[in-house]
């Protein structure tokens, strides 16, 4: 259905319009840290070791959540505070009763659009198992 994300909510979704929310950024699959007593997280450019640095894809999606502890399957009853996902994430867009930005595949109708819009982090983001210590990867400038 075309642009089913407008007349539908998060929870009547289809499992292939979910899917189709995520843009393929990569930032979720960023190592990030919350500072205690405060909700404001903070990114690294470290990425799961998942992560296909040049399309946004995860390597092995079907078995992500034994393979990785840390990643989330994310459903929408995880989306009643989604002040955790990055700012420009689909989901937490739609939650938040946002549109989707122009640079968004389902939007533009091509996915390079994301990285053309600066989004994209592949190119900028290290593998952990290249990265001893996250903390010299601290950045500010994801959201």
């Amino acid at each position: 259905m075309k642009n089913f994300w407008q007349t539908k909510t998060l929870r009547q979704m289809s499992s292939d319009e979910w899917e189709a929310l995520c843009d393929r950024c990569g930032k979720c699959c960023l190592h990030r840290y919350q500072a205690r007593g405060s909700r404001e997280l903070q990114f690294t450019l470290v990425c799961c070791r998942y992560l296909e640095r040049t399309s946004g894809a995860c390597a092995d999606y079907p078995n992500r959540l034994s393979n990785q502890p840390e990643c989330v399957s994310l459903s929408p009853d995880m989306l009643d505070e989604p002040d955790w996902l990055p700012q420009s994430c689909a989901y937490r867009l739609l939650a938040e009763g946002k549109p989707l930005p122009d640079w968004h595949p389902l939007i533009s109708g091509d996915p390079g659009s994301v990285d053309r819009a600066g989004q994209f982090i592949g190119r900028f983001a290290v593998s952990e198992l290249e990265a001893a210590d996250h903390s010299h990867y601290l950045v500010d400038w994801i959201r």
